[in-house]
């Protein structure tokens, strides 16, 4: 059960960040969940919105922010923390963008990401959360995921089950035009120390540049990179 801080307004914006944070939900549903009146329940998730605590999805249904994986990230989060030593290498080495997703339902969050200087990229801001259904860390993501989720993902998806056999077998996924019409990318599995894959670690961008077969030209050093991760957990 949440504590009462005795603020009546600052209860009031957490009681409607965690009803959002349970599951995505509009106005109807949020005042359901919180028992706030209309008027209060939207002028309250709105201000969550401004500042980044929520964000509103292409169904108008609330969901958590960005801002939310900003204040996680200076908490301390050993992935997080990790990702800021590896990312830029991993981007240096290859000269393309760089990100690291962790699945959330049915959709996969991007937690970390480092971008090159300069020229054409494949901008994925931190926070931004993308379909389970295409693209190489969506892939890799769904390949360890549990069975029930799984045959969930691969309903919509635009890869199949043996997709995602082929992706456990050779440890890495990639993917052209899947999630973006002329982005490619590949992606490898981040383990924690129980083995589990809890991240995916990707570099994608313009197919022109990058090839039709990203994974024979980076898949090495991605796996390189999740290992790095891995042992700084």
């Amino acid at each position: 059960m949440r504590q009462h801080s005795g603020i009546g307004v600052l209860d009031k914006a957490v009681g409607v960040l965690w009803a959002a944070a349970t599951e995505p939900c509009g106005l109807a549903e949020l005042c359901q969940r919180t028992g706030l009146p209309r008027a209060t329940a939207h002028r309250l998730a709105v201000g969550l919105e401004v500042h980044g605590l929520l964000h509103r999805d292409a169904d108008g249904r609330w969901r958590p922010g960005p801002a939310l994986t900003e204040l996680a990230a200076r908490s301390g989060d050993p992935l997080l923390e990790a990702a800021s030593a590896v990312l830029p290498r991993l981007r240096d080495l290859t000269g393309e963008s760089v990100q690291l997703y962790r699945r959330d339902g049915m959709q996969r969050i991007c937690v970390a990401a480092s971008e090159p200087a300069s020229g054409l990229r494949d901008t994925v801001p931190v926070g931004t959360r993308l379909s389970m259904g295409a693209g190489s860390g969506a892939k890799v993501l769904a390949a360890w995921a549990d069975p029930a989720t799984q045959r969930a993902v691969l309903t919509d998806a635009t890869f199949t089950e043996r997709t995602l056999l082929e992706v456990r077998r050779r440890g890495w996924a990639q993917s052209v035009a899947e999630r973006e019409s002329g982005v490619a990318s590949v992606s490898a599995p981040v383990r924690n120390l129980e083995g589990e894959v809890v991240a995916a670690v990707s570099v994608s961008g313009p197919v022109d540049r990058i090839g039709r077969r990203p994974g024979a030209r980076w898949a090495a050093n991605l796996l390189s990179a999740a290992e790095a991760l891995q042992q700084r957990l």
